[in-house]
């Protein structure tokens, strides 16, 4: 009889996908100091369009460390607003890369940024087909907090306010 065999590897498999997840303290970190500075637990205050928001943000390396994972989430019950932001880095380009998934959904989440690291600064642009978003985090040093501003294109090639936020960490 073979189930025996079969059960011990499926419990293998099984195990192996509840820890896939989980960041592997064995695999280096090579995602940009400043990206690894976001990790963490956060409070996003500000405003959608002139609307006052608040969000909860939890941010932790995934993907064995490839990516930077960016959970917000609305404080209000129920949540009215939730997205996962996935920031890449790539070494020999420089570039970061960016994946913005929400509750606007799959098609909502085409295309992908694009953008750079510079000092404090992590800038990007996704080229949304109904004109570009620009997005900028920027890191206070000092206070250990970022602002976070959320441009949309005006059309004429300058920028217009979408959204900003003050992110202070929560612990």
């Amino acid at each position: 009889m073979r189930f025996p065999g079969a059960l011990a590897a499926m419990v293998l498999v099984v195990s192996g996908c509840a820890t896939a997840g989980a960041p592997n303290s064995s695999i280096a970190d090579t995602r940009p100091r400043l990206l690894a500075l976001l990790d963490g637990d956060w409070v996003m205050a500000g405003d959608v369009l002139g609307k006052p928001v608040e969000y909860r943000l939890a941010v932790k390396p995934t993907l064995r460390r490839s990516f930077t994972e960016l959970h917000m989430t609305d404080v209000r019950q129920p949540p009215e607003y939730e997205a996962r932001v996935f920031i890449g880095y790539d070494g020999k380009s420089g570039q970061v890369i960016v994946h913005w998934l929400d509750v606007f959904g799959g098609k909502a989440s085409i295309p992908h940024g694009t953008g750079h690291l510079t000092n404090d600064t992590i800038e990007f642009t996704i080229p949304y087909q109904e004109g570009p978003f620009r997005d900028v985090l920027r890191l206070d040093p000092g206070a250990g907090s970022w602002r976070f501003t959320i441009e949309a294109s005006d059309g004429s090639g300058g920028w217009k306010h979408f959204a900003a936020y003050d992110i202070k960490r929560v612990r």
